[in-house]
């Protein structure tokens, strides 16, 4: 029989578990419902999944030095909620380490709090202190969090005081679990407007934010995605201090690196190119100068440098943007007398005429569709077409452009490849300006033989001359020759491409001749002459725009050894000082090739086709004495082109 009691106690105990479950579906009303959105919202700060991104891929010159890479780096916070009191004495540790004003960083690691949507008041946890830190500099800082001192006997302290002191040195100083990449230019500005430089962009991957770098310039852009490589990804779980809870962690794949991409510059060539444009920079003022050095076989680009320059390594609003353009692919100029290379060798690819062919060139001054054109050096007379080439005779080039037509003078500035772009792989270069026929004026025929009329990159300058050392043969410029995966194997490779035959290989064996003579102590170009090497090469002085500014580019172009180039180097100087050593090609810019081309020949251990006992005669000084009265607003179009 049931006793009473027994029922009051089921009762009891039936009443406890209604009252539980009520509680308990309290709770869960209250965790799925009322406070649904602010448990999702912490939860997913604890448990989320982890882009990670791959590190870029480096640039490296042709004999696998680097010359642009990428390191791994820490976002460093604090929890100052850790701290207590004691962010002063934390400051002073840290900041010589963090390279910060320790009152600066003691105000960030002060206790504070912050309200929410809500307006709940909350304890701020998470204080970025400094991003961007090398892995090594967060080595030191957790060194340091280590072995901080308070100043005190902890061994007299409670057992909460000793469990508060070693939670702040553990946990009070952080680093977010995905590092960054810091992209690093170990040579400063060299090749810096070949490279380019990087900026950071946050994209949305699977919904996620993820910070990449991304190429703004040179190699960087044209080769972003190569150098950038897959992102990964990872499931993982934080606890309340924001650290990775591994053992939770699930789905994890490993990013894919980006590709190396392997240069034809050489380091070391770019680095004799770069010091001797200082140098020149600094004799003749110029507003800009570029150089650039390729193979003619190949059209490797083996060096290419544009001073002012800019360190990749520090881009900021001071960075002027003059100095960030690449002027090798993207100034154009007329380039003056170096364009005679064009008409005379395709002259002599129609057989118009041959090197020995006599021209009258009028004593000086020439009149052509009614405006003077002027050989301003000296009067000649009769002069053979290698002599034309050699003294850089304006009007002995217009005769024999006159004599070959527009049609065919036209055809062979388009297959020469000027008016379009070379297909290099930099961005930012221009197509430069060849009028159609149907635009060319009465004089355009006399003007076009001596660089007037045309305007040109210097890299277009050096693929034409290029040609003359190649047979005839155009090649693509080629700046990049392989890509390498992080392992070193060979993904890609670049091979040398011939874009078409542009003139005969009979008419590019006279030119070499011809420009030999250039180069010769009778010659424009005696100042690029070599001890060891025979220089083929041409000297250019075209005024700038207006023509009645007195400002001139100055440039040089050759190849050596001549009967057989390894070498072809250009030199092209943008308004130099007058002043400061004269403004002729053969002054300013032949001297620069001729220092350029002696160390290079070295480095790259050309040999010599020259006897060490062949002593080199000495240079004519009436050769460059003699000043050029400017010439009226009337004559523009008789301007210099030496």
């Amino acid at each position: 029989m049931i006793r009473p009691a027994q029922y009051r106690r089921l009762a009891a105990l039936a009443l406890l578990l209604a009252i539980a479950f009520a509680g308990l579906g309290y709770r869960l009303v209250d965790l799925h419902v009322f406070r649904h959105e602010e448990l999702v919202g912490e939860a997913s700060v604890r448990q989320r999944r982890e882009i990670r991104a791959p590190r870029r891929g480096d640039i490296l010159d042709t004999r696998g030095n680097q010359l642009a890479t990428s390191i791994f780096v820490k976002t460093v916070f604090a929890d100052p909620s850790l701290i207590g009191t004691n962010q002063v004495v934390v400051a002073r540790a840290l900041a010589p380490v963090l390279k910060m004003d320790p009152a600066e960083l003691a105000r960030k690691l002060k206790a504070r709090t912050w309200k929410d949507e809500h307006n709940r008041e909350r304890i701020v946890r998470f204080e970025i202190l400094k991003r961007k830190v090398p892995l090594e500099e967060w080595e030191r800082i957790c060194r340091v969090m280590k072995n901080l001192s308070f100043g005190m006997d902890e061994k007299k302290l409670t057992k909460t005081e000793r469990a508060f002191y070693r939670n702040l040195r553990l946990n009070a100083i952080s680093a977010v679990p995905a590092d960054d990449q810091l992209r690093v230019y170990p040579h400063g500005t060299l090749a810096a407007h070949v490279l380019g430089y990087t900026g950071t962009r946050e994209e949305k991957v699977d919904g996620l934010p993820v910070t990449e770098l991304i190429g703004r310039d040179g190699i960087e852009a044209w080769f972003n995605s190569v150098l950038n490589g897959v992102v990964g990804w990872r499931e993982t779980e934080m606890d309340s201090g924001r650290r990775e809870l591994a053992m939770y962690r699930g789905e994890d794949i490993a990013p894919r690196p980006g590709l190396n991409v392997g240069l034809t510059l050489d380091a070391q060539v770019q680095n004799i190119v770069e010091s001797e444009l200082a140098a020149a920079m600094e004799k003749h003022a110029p507003v800009s100068i570029t150089a650039i050095v390729v193979q003619p076989k190949t059209g490797k680009i083996i060096a290419m440098a544009t001073l002012p320059n800019f360190n990749p390594n520090r881009i900021d609003s001071d960075t002027p943007i003059a100095h960030l353009r690449n002027r090798a692919v993207a100034d154009i100029a007329e380039p003056g007398s170096t364009f005679k290379i064009v008409v005379v060798s395709g002259a002599m690819t129609d057989r118009i005429v041959s090197l020995n062919d006599h021209f009258f060139c009028e004593n000086g001054l020439f009149r052509y569709a009614g405006l003077p054109l002027r050989d301003d050096h000296h009067g000649y007379g009769d002069l053979t077409v290698e002599q034309i080439i050699a003294k850089s005779s304006n009007i002995g080039a217009a005769k024999i452009g006159i004599r070959m037509g527009k049609p065919r003078l036209y055809h062979y500035l388009r297959t020469f490849g000027f008016g379009e772009r070379t297909g290099i792989t930099l961005p930012g270069e221009v197509n430069g300006t060849v009028h159609p026929l149907n635009k060319w004026e009465k004089p355009s025929i006399s003007r076009i033989p001596m660089g007037h009329e045309v305007a040109t990159t210097p890299l277009q300058m050096v693929m034409a001359m290029s040609i003359i050392a190649n047979d005839g043969k155009l090649m693509r410029p080629m700046l990049v020759e392989r890509l390498v995966d992080g392992s070193g194997r060979e993904v890609m490779r670049y091979e040398p491409q011939i874009v078409r035959q542009v003139i005969s290989e009979s008419a590019s064996k006279s030119m070499v001749q011809a420009l030999k003579q250039a180069v010769a102590t009778n010659g424009t170009g005696v100042r690029a002459r070599l001890e060891h090497y025979t220089v083929a090469g041409k000297t250019g002085t075209a005024q700038k725009l207006p023509y009645t500014s007195g400002k001139y580019f100055s440039s040089f172009i050759g190849f050596f050894p001549a009967d057989n180039p390894e070498i072809c180097i250009s030199v092209m100087l943008d308004d130099p000082d007058r002043r400061l050593g004269g403004y002729y090609g053969g002054e300013t810019a032949a001297p620069v090739f001729r220092k350029i081309a002696e160390r290079v020949a070295v480095q790259l251990n050309i040999p010599p086709d020259q006897s060490p006992a062949d002593d080199l005669a000495p240079v004519p000084l009436e050769t460059f004495t003699k000043s050029t009265p400017r010439q009226a607003l009337t004559e523009a179009s008789s301007q210099r082109n030496f």
